[in-house]
Parts: C-alpha cells; sequence; structure tokens
C-alpha cells in the first residue's frame, strides 16, 4: 500500500464553536516501533469534543493548536517494526486522546482492535467513546437480569447503546425520549416515556415494577427524579458521571488507554452479534465538519454523527428528523 508522507487534520487555534476548525495539511512520518499508520475511512463526533472546543470543559488542557476527534476506523498502511497482530492490509477500530479527524494517523498498536465484517464502517468510525461509555456505565451499575432501568435521552448514541445492551444484559429498559422517537425506541425493544411534567408517574405506570437503577445522559433532575422513584443512590448515574468516565476514556496514560482499549475490544464484538445496533443518523464528508457539529449540536440527532474521508457521493438527503421540526 501507498504510504503518504502527508495527512490533512482538522485543527483549532482558539475556543468557539465549529467555525474555528480548519482543515490543515500535516507532514506524516514513518510509525515508530511499536506504532502504525491508518488511512481513516470514518471517525465518529462526540458532545465532549465540542465541550473541549468550546472552551466549557474546563478539566481539558493540551498544547495549541489542538486536534478535534476521538473515535476512527480504517485500514493500517504501514506498522513499525515490533508491531504484531495488526498486518498492512488490516482493516481496525480505535480510539485517541484528540486527532482522528484526520486523512492519516500514526497510532499506537494498543489503541486498535481488529474491525468485524459485521460491522459496517459507519458503525466502527463512531463506536469507541459512546460504545465504551455506554458499556462502562452498566458495568459500574451491574445491570443484568432482573432489573428495571430507566435511561434518558436513550435515542441519543450513549443512551441507545446503554439502553440495548441493557436489554441484551436480561433487563426491563424504559427509555424517556420527545414522541418522534417513541417508534424508533420501540424497534429495539425499549419502552418509551415521554419527557415532561408526570414523568415520574409515566415512569411507574410503563415500568409495572420497581425501578432498579437509572441513567441520566440529559442532565436535568436526574437524580431528584431517581431519588423519587426510589432508586438506591449507588444504582444511580449522572450526567456528570458521564462526563468523567468519557473524559478517562480520552485520557492518555498507558492505564486510561488499556482501560478504553478493553472496553472497545468487548463493545466491537457486541457490535458484531448485534446485540446492539447504532443508527447512524447523519453521514459528512470530512471537509464539511464544521456543519457535521453544527448538526449534533441541535441535540435532535438520533445514535451517532459520523464523519467519512471517502464518502461515495457527498449529495445530501433531506432528513427525516428535518422534515418533523418543520412541520
Amino acid at each position: 500500500m501507498r504510504v503518504p508522507g502527508q495527512t490533512t487534520v482538522v485543527e483549532y487555534e482558539a475556543f468557539g464553536d465549529a467555525e474555528v476548525l480548519q482543515m490543515r495539511t500535516r507532514d506524516l512520518p514513518r510509525p515508530g516501533p511499536r506504532e502504525v499508520t491508518v488511512e481513516v475511512i470514518s471517525s465518529g463526533l462526540s458532545h465532549i469534543d465540542g465541550f473541549i472546543r468550546s472552551g466549557s470543559e474546563t478539566e481539558w488542557d493540551e498544547e495549541w493548536p489542538r486536534r478535534s476527534g476521538s473515535d476512527f476506523a480504517g485500514v493500517v498502511v504501514a506498522r513499525g517494526a515490533e508491531v504484531a497482530g495488526f498486518a498492512v492490509g488490516s482493516d481496525v477500530i480505535g480510539h485517541v486522546s484528540s486527532g482522528a479527524h484526520a486523512t492519516y494517523l500514526n497510532v499506537s498498536d494498543r489503541v486498535l482492535v481488529p474491525k468485524p465484517r459485521e460491522v459496517t464502517w459507519e458503525t466502527a468510525g463512531g463506536l469507541y467513546l459512546a460504545g465504551a461509555t455506554a458499556l462502562g456505565t452498566l458495568d459500574e451499575l451491574r445491570i443484568g437480569a432482573g432489573d428495571t432501568i430507566v435511561v434518558s435521552a436513550a435515542a441519543g448514541g450513549v443512551g441507545s447503546i446503554e439502553a440495548q445492551l441493557a436489554k441484551h444484559r436480561g433487563a426491563r429498559v424504559i427509555g424517556t425520549c420527545g414522541e418522534r422517537n417513541f417508534d424508533y425506541l420501540r424497534q429495539l425493544g425499549i419502552t418509551p416515556v415521554k419527557y415532561g411534567d408526570g414523568l415520574e408517574e409515566r415512569i411507574r405506570r410503563a415500568a409495572g415494577r420497581p425501578v432498579t437503577a437509572m441513567i441520566d445522559n440529559f442532565g436535568k433532575d436526574g437524580r431528584d427524579l431517581a431519588a423519587a422513584l426510589d432508586v438506591p443512590p449507588h444504582r444511580y448515574r449522572s450526567s456528570d458521571d458521564r462526563r468523567m468516565l468519557e473524559l478517562r476514556l480520552l485520557q492518555g496514560d498507558p492505564e486510561a488507554v488499556a482501560f478504553g482499549t478493553d472496553l472497545l475490544v468487548r463493545v466491537t464484538e457486541l457490535a458484531r452479534l448485534h446485540a446492539f445496533t447504532l443508527l447512524i443518523s447523519g453521514l459528512y464528508p470530512l471537509t464539511d465538519i464544521a456543519e457535521a457539529y453544527a448538526d449534533l449540536a441541535r441535540l435532535h440527532a438520533r445514535g451517532k454523527i459520523v464523519v467519512a474521508t471517502h464518502p461515495v457521493t457527498t449529495f445530501r438527503t433531506l432528513k427525516a428528523r428535518d422534515v418533523h421540526e418543520a412541520s
């Protein structure tokens, strides 16, 4: 395979919204002894990327210029002398602290897992942060058969994976969402409940039995709702708990990298087995990344928004959610 001497990356030099992002060409050195060069095919967008870029995420510190993106999937085009297990031509899924929004990456072989044929490129590119966060949260709560769990924002990227994997583990799952997402959640085997006044009573009716756990991805009055539902405090996770887990998954120290890769191995296998389906609600060319982030910032997307370096077409089709919101 041809190994390029340069890569196109997404960078920014000041805090701000998506308009601060710039496409730049940078030199790409040969991979080090335990590194591989990956040609990126697809890469996911996450809300925490936007929080870091805007400066609202105060726990994150990185030198300037900064790069964007943590999830990616691609093809190995070169490897260092000490790399084992990832031959040139291998399809892989990986994670980095930042910089996944690029055409080529040099990364440690410790951040990669093989991409199964059963997992599409679109899903693979958006799998890491949402999947690892969802799986890590369910592990912390020890969700299993016999549980009745409430997942808020259950149609989103993290929430939809949490809901489906909780169901896969044998739990009864109540997903809170807007009415336009009811049919989507029902198709996944999740019981939808509408946000708003009277939510506690609607959840109790839908559950038909005591609620044993709750995950709040919405970030509004979740703790009060969990207490009203008699959820034990140790079986509740807030949106701030999610934020702290995501930040841990973005760290570059060896312990954090190993933790993230272990979760990625497991969530990739669950995706291969179709234990969950990750809906891709928006696929944008890498060159349109600012527009992709603007779409994400509207907070109306189901599943994940992903960018691609080699899209088959750049022709845009009208999204059903856009029609719904315009009506």
